[in-house]
């Protein structure tokens, strides 16, 4: 069932965000941050936990979250909860099952939750990320040859598309430039200070073409949505954010050969799925969060859902279209690159801040159509959602 289906008083709504510090601080577990989080979004709706009867909860890199979560919170008799993993496309995906959960009366009250703590005292930010174990089969070949974590795999999609496009890294780098003048007005963000294209170019290599500004933070945090039905949320203590439509992709052919890789990503059909849902088209969108691993992520996604031509990306991004001023509002918080890495919770929670007209000195002025994002795995998992302006 979707949203324009649905009964009104069962139209699914976030009513509830909830944020606990986030960046490079240490002491408290991922479990004991989601738990903050899930607190501070019921309390943010003006519920109570007894209200809350489902729960879908994710773990990032260190897998400290995980269902016993709803013991911590002193759930009982739920009637939804899950685990849900899709790396960065979880949050996307948990709110649009959350939503469906609502629509179909499964549950009235869905906590979305998401919880991790990979930075640890005496230990680099880069280390969180690295791996785990030694990998076996096609990644134990790659990681022979050096290939080893995110950042190569990455830049090996972000150089195909350089050389079928002409795309440079100086065009990246006005997207990191943009992302941090938005940053520079969060008060939640961890990097506040002016950057130029100069500085990005200066930055050292981490895995070419992506420099040092290229790549997102890491951060310790806790996120999480409460997400309930219209009719309940008339008398909650936030205005509610609708839940226009959603959508999903999964396109399972990393690395083969001959495909896209690179080239084109899962948003092609889940912005297609979720804009068509909500009975939009790209032109209505006012503001947009995508996902912001790299540079590279945000330039193939603009492309992918339609706000520049496939091949055009490097060119509206140096354009000046971005930052603050431009003609497309994007990652108003200054997204992953500068604002901080909670999964697909980092574009969700400016999403909805957005969409409330609570985002302070960076509010855009149009909010009557938001697009948020996540991308997962290595271009494996991609979630689209379009929430509405609350009333």
């Amino acid at each position: 069932m979707t949203p324009g289906h649905a009964s009104p008083g069962r139209r699914p709504v976030i009513a509830g965000l909830g944020l606990t510090d986030v960046g490079k601080f240490f002491g408290r577990s991922a479990a004991q941050l989601a738990a903050e989080a899930a607190r501070l979004a019921v309390a943010d709706a003006g519920l109570e936990l007894a209200e809350v009867d489902g729960l879908l909860v994710s773990a990032g890199v260190t897998r400290g979250v995980n269902l016993s979560l709803h013991r911590d919170l002193g759930l009982t008799d739920l009637a939804l909860l899950s685990e849900m993993q899709a790396f960065g496309a979880t949050a996307g995906a948990m709110v649009a099952h959350a939503s469906m959960a609502i629509t179909s009366g499964t549950a009235k009250a869905v906590l979305c939750v998401f919880g991790d703590d990979p930075l640890k005292e005496g230990r680099s930010a880069s280390a969180a990320y690295g791996p785990r174990r030694t990998p076996s089969g096609w990644r134990g070949l790659l990681t022979s040859a050096g290939i080893s974590g995110a950042n190569p795999l990455y830049a090996l999609a972000a150089r195909r598309h350089m050389q079928r496009f002409g795309t440079t890294t100086e065009q990246l780098g006005h997207i990191a430039v943009a992302q941090r003048k938005w940053a520079a007005m969060n008060p939640a963000a961890q990097m506040k200070d002016p950057i130029t294209l100069a500085d990005h170019e200066a930055s050292r290599w981490v895995a070419e073409p992506f420099r040092l500004l290229d790549c997102c933070l890491v951060s310790n945090g806790g996120a999480a949505v409460l997400v309930t039905s219209a009719e309940r949320a008339e008398d909650l203590r936030q205005p509610a954010v609708p839940v226009l439509g959603w959508g999903q992709s999964h396109p399972g052919h990393l690395q083969r050969h001959h495909d896209d890789f690179g080239l084109v990503t899962g948003a092609v059909r889940s912005g297609r799925a979720a804009m068509g849902m909500a009975g939009i088209t790209v032109q209505d969108v006012d503001v947009v969060e995508l996902y912001d691993c790299y540079t590279y992520t945000v330039l193939v996604s603009l492309e992918d859902y339609g706000f520049c031509g496939k091949g055009e990306g490097g060119a509206f991004a140096a354009s000046g279209a971005l930052g603050p001023g431009g003609t497309l509002r994007l990652n108003t918080g200054g997204g992953q690159l500068s604002g901080f890495y909670l999964w697909g919770m980092t574009p969700l929670h400016e999403a909805v801040l957005q969409a409330r007209g609570q985002a302070g000195e960076r509010q855009s002025p149009e909010h009557e159509v938001v697009l948020v994002s996540g991308n997962g795995g290595v271009l494996d998992h991609h979630a689209t959602l379009v929430l509405g302006g609350a009333a």
